[in-house]
């Protein structure tokens, strides 16, 4: 059996989806904080077991059975390394002989504050004896498509990143690769995967892509990575969050978000898809 954390999260739902094309929907385990939230998976046959990272009694009981488990990062940036490793503890005492997860893209040598946790779990792993792969995930289209609304209209896109190169891909390519990893007859044991989309662009870009696509002007507009955080500040997001958006952005400056090894690619056994494909989509 696989188990997949998380699964009614964002990224888990999708891998569980993909995961039902090649196999069977009760050799799937859905490990979901809330199972009544994962009815449809219940219903296709998936099954379905309270898994809390907060309430480690819950994890060993969710993950009975299950020979793989994906591993997906919890949300709660903070708290990952603890939840992590009651995770990671829970499987090595059910017998999971293969557990994957979903770290950052190039993590030890990231320069992001989100790389730090990633790191922590990257080195449970390695000392807690179990078989494991890394799917070192980068950044998600989706995290600056939910910014076109707000550049629709002011007519400008912000940021901090600089002419940084970035190389996303949708949620639905990384839940591909997930998929074919832990569907692989392949020993997955030791690989480490630097996931991330064929094709790279900046900010600007993005914006000149926007403008085309819509008709309207888009400027970009590149910020101090402190004055980009207190724009998100004022737009809503939590000061812890901001910040981290915007050390993100300041890091693909750096080449934090970039990679051109096509890993991605050729996992999911096609092109990744592109940042016009994901834009046309959302809008």
């Amino acid at each position: 059996m696989i188990a997949v954390t998380g699964a009614t999260g964002q990224l888990g739902r999708l891998v569980i989806h993909e995961l039902l094309k090649t196999q069977p929907a009760n050799s799937i385990i859905a490990a979901v904080r809330s199972p009544e939230k994962a009815e449809d998976l219940a219903d296709l046959g998936v099954v379905v077991r309270q898994a809390d990272y907060d309430q480690p009694a819950t994890l060993a009981t969710a993950f009975n059975g299950a020979k793989k488990l994906l591993l997906i990062s919890s949300s709660e940036i903070g708290k990952r390394a603890s939840q992590h490793s009651a995770v990671i503890d829970a499987a090595n005492a059910s017998g999971v002989t293969l557990i994957a997860y979903t770290s950052l893209l190039h993590a030890d040598t990231s320069p992001l504050a989100l790389a730090q946790e990633h790191v922590i779990t990257e080195q449970k792993l390695a000392e807690s004896g179990v078989p494991f792969v890394l799917l070192r995930n980068g950044w998600y289209t989706e995290n600056y498509l939910a910014s076109i609304p707000s550049a629709l209209e002011h007519g400008a896109f912000i940021g901090a990143a600089g002419n940084g190169k970035i190389a996303s891909a949708p949620r639905a390519d990384y839940a591909a690769a997930a998929a074919a990893v832990m569907a692989s007859p392949q020993d997955q044991a030791g690989n480490v995967y630097e996931l991330a989309g064929d094709t790279a662009y900046t900010l600007a870009e993005l914006a000149h892509y926007l403008s085309e696509t819509t008709g309207n002007t888009i400027q970009y507009q590149n910020l101090p990575e402190a004055e980009f955080a207190k724009v998100l500040v004022g737009a809503g997001l939590p000061e812890g969050f901001a910040n981290i958006l915007a050390d993100s952005d300041a890091g693909a400056a750096k080449g934090a978000l970039f990679d051109s090894s096509h890993q991605l690619s050729q996992l999911i056994g096609r092109n990744t898809t592109p940042l016009t494909l994901s834009m046309n989509a959302a809008l």
